[in-house]
């Protein structure tokens, strides 16, 4: 196996999804269960460095997150690549990346953003994830690539290489990163959904309340939900977008 392999698996391979020789695909950072441990974001059209730049910062200045992974994307975007300890279900990466982009891109066209992994609306119980980096564009030829912090402003114009970029140097971009761990990632959440915690907590007071799950919050640091639990709380959660609900209950088709 390849440096670069090595820490592709590391970072972004659900620990039980492929062979370690096996290459990085778009299928292979899903596991069967629907588990993931690799989040995406991308803005794209046009890329546009400095909205990137204060997620990127906010992410570790405001959530005491790691610094996750910049990418081009080889067409007309900027990705940053979120690589998480433990892996969460499709349907809890989509609430968490929905919280990024509220706080640090409330203004910027819906259009011009993916998160990804995401419900695949055309294959109830299916999803979609990001391309692999790096790798080659069909009908341009450019690629995709990891950049450090200091080079990403150089691609604001063209975000891509026009040449294969090394393998040895894109480990050398990946292997000064570290994964999110349960209990920053529970933190963050919690900073990213107070509404949706505290509307929670309130319910489970009230005397006629019907019983609920715990918070998230708890939830990620001491129980461990079913991709159907988690994906029924997002579903009945009246404080959660609602287009987030409607994915959800995609997701929730093939559980009958």
């Amino acid at each position: 196996m390849s440096k670069l392999q090595t820490e592709l698996h590391r970072l972004y391979l659900p620990k039980a999804a492929a062979a370690p020789q096996a290459p990085t695909t778009e299928a292979t950072l899903i596991d069967q269960d629907g588990m993931v441990r690799a989040m995406v974001m991308e803005l794209s059209r046009p890329a546009d460095w400095e909205a990137l730049d204060r997620l990127w910062q906010g992410v570790q200045s405001e959530l005491e997150l790691p610094a996750p992974a910049i990418a081009v994307s080889g067409e007309d975007g900027f990705q940053l690549w979120f690589s998480l300890a433990e892996a969460v279900s499709v349907a809890q990466a989509q609430a968490f990346l929905h919280g990024l982009r509220t706080r640090y891109w409330p203004d910027i066209a819906a259009k011009r953003i993916r998160l990804l992994p995401v419900a695949d609306p055309d294959a109830p119980g299916r999803f979609q994830h990001a391309k692999p980096v790096p790798a080659c564009q069909v009908g341009t030829g450019n690629w995709s690539a990891f950049v450090t912090p200091d080079l990403a402003p150089m691609f604001a114009e063209t975000p891509w290489m026009d040449i294969p970029p090394g393998d040895d140097g894109q480990a050398s971009v990946l292997r000064r990163l570290t994964s999110i761990s349960p209990a920053a990632f529970a933190a963050a959440w919690q900073q990213l959904h107070p509404d949706a915690i505290e509307a929670t907590e309130s319910e489970s007071q009230a005397p006629s309340a019907q019983p609920t799950l715990p918070p998230l919050h708890a939830q990620t640091a001491t129980t461990a939900l079913s991709p159907r639990q988690f994906l029924l709380q997002v579903m009945n959660d009246d404080s959660a977008p609602l287009a987030l609900r409607v994915e959800a209950a995609k997701a929730l088709l093939p559980y009958g």
